[in-house]
């Protein structure tokens, strides 16, 4: 395994190899991220993945501050994966001063999550623009968990690269949570009321294969979390997995949702 500490020891490394699998991460490796890697090994002949928390894609300082980091600990993983490369950039290996890239999000894309974190899915994208310049992979491997951004990175990016964005499926814990660099910092009570929600949420989903009137359920079961679990929701909606539009149809379709748990903020998908 090598470690890459700036863009000259990448432009090396990576000179003349081809099918470079890329898994961008922002470090506090779990299992889901291991799953994307794991994939990456088996369907490249290079894979290199990227630990950069990135600024530009937080909305609020504090939330940036307070996101776990364990660089140590990841390297330990990496290495045992035998992943090729590690690219470990500063801010200014991807960030260069004269470098300007505008990133604008349609107004029928200001839904779910671009709703409620402001300037969240833009410092996404533009580092995914930057990151796939940087690195020219052939696959980028990203997880459902957050269908939203992977459905936005993969428009901006395929458009204007020759990259292709691998869709990986969402790993959960033994109680059916999501797996989320965030879990760290909830505690033993929260943890597990998450998984509830979780369990709650795929039984709701397959009781309403038969139903029609999905929107009212949908409101009902939001106000039912809300009181049941004594938690904060931003949303909970029923939308086609293709466009993210909200429909009323069973077929393509996932729950939505994102929701407060002690400040720690979660999102998920069913």
């Amino acid at each position: 395994m090598k470690i890459l500490l700036n863009n000259i020891d990448l432009n090396e490394a990576l000179f003349g190899n081809s099918n470079i699998g890329f898994v961008p991460t922002m470090g506090s490796l779990h299992d889901g991220h291991i799953s994307l890697i794991k994939k990456s090994l088996k369907l490249c002949n290079k894979t290199i993945v990227s630990i950069y928390v990135n600024p530009k894609q937080f909305n609020n300082k504090d939330d940036y501050k307070k996101y776990p980091r364990s660089i140590k600990k990841d390297l330990k993983i990496l290495k045992k994966l035998k992943v090729d490369f590690v690219y470990l950039p500063k801010t200014k290996d991807i960030y260069k001063a004269r470098d300007k890239i505008k990133i604008k999000l349609k107004k029928k894309d200001k839904i779910l999550c671009a709703k409620y974190r402001k300037g969240h899915f833009e410092g996404v994208i533009e580092v995914m623009t930057r990151l796939t310049k940087i690195v020219k992979p052939s696959k980028i491997f990203m997880g459902e968990k957050d269908l939203q951004q992977l459905l936005l990175v993969k428009r901006f990016v395929e458009k204007n690269f020759k990259s292709k964005i691998i869709y990986c499926k969402t790993i959960r814990d033994k109680n059916k949570l999501a797996l989320s660099s965030r879990n760290i910092l909830l505690n033993k009570n929260s943890l597990n009321k998450a998984g509830k929600i979780a369990k709650n949420l795929i039984i709701f989903k397959k009781k309403l294969l038969k139903k029609k009137n999905l929107k009212d359920l949908i409101l009902i079961k939001k106000r039912e979390l809300k009181k049941k679990y004594d938690i904060k929701i931003d949303y909970l909606e029923f939308r086609n997995t293709k466009n993210l539009k909200l429909t009323n149809k069973f077929k393509n379709a996932r729950i939505f949702i994102a929701y407060y748990i002690n400040k720690v903020r979660l999102i998920d998908n069913f």
